[in-house]
């Protein structure tokens, strides 16, 4: 059961983590040459459609599968599977602190502000989320990482 879990765990969080690095390099800069008006219509119409259940089975599989990974194999993982998989599990609950107390706050500002100045709302929103996002798409690569170790090393 554990290696089935850590399977999954591994493929949720490279799906996830592939998710989160496509916005990084390739949906954020594609935006940034939008006009304000442009950028903060199409950052409104994501944050609505993103939060679908695909994402959220993601977007919770990334802490519940690595954590059940862990428990469910206490005293069965080798030297470097445990530690790996508790890592990555940091990792995520870390990324998904980030998108809770960060991201989502800037999202909801940023749909609040529609109907008022554009370009205020973009030089509120913009520069603050794409840190916060290259941080928690750090933290899922490194999470994604640590489990493809664990995964080589079951134990």
């Amino acid at each position: 059961m554990t290696s089935l879990l850590l399977v999954l765990a591994t493929i949720v969080t490279g799906l996830y983590a592939g998710f989160m690095l496509t916005f990084l390099t390739g949906i954020m800069p594609g935006l940034a040459d939008l006009t304000d008006e442009q950028f903060t219509a199409a950052m409104r119409r994501f944050n609505e459609k993103v939060p679908g259940p695909v994402f959220l089975v993601l977007f919770l599989g990334v802490v519940a599968l690595p954590a059940a990974a862990y428990f469910t194999g206490l005293g069965e993982h080798d030297g470097a599977a445990g530690p790996a998989i508790l890592a990555a599990l940091i990792c995520s609950v870390a990324g998904h602190v980030i998108t809770v107390v960060g991201n989502i706050p800037l999202n909801n500002a940023l749909a609040a502000s529609e109907g008022g100045d554009d370009g205020a709302a973009r030089a509120a929103f913009e520069s603050r989320w794409n840190t916060l996002h290259r941080v928690r798409t750090m933290l899922s690569l490194a999470a994604f990482v640590l489990l493809a170790v664990a995964l080589h090393r079951p134990g």
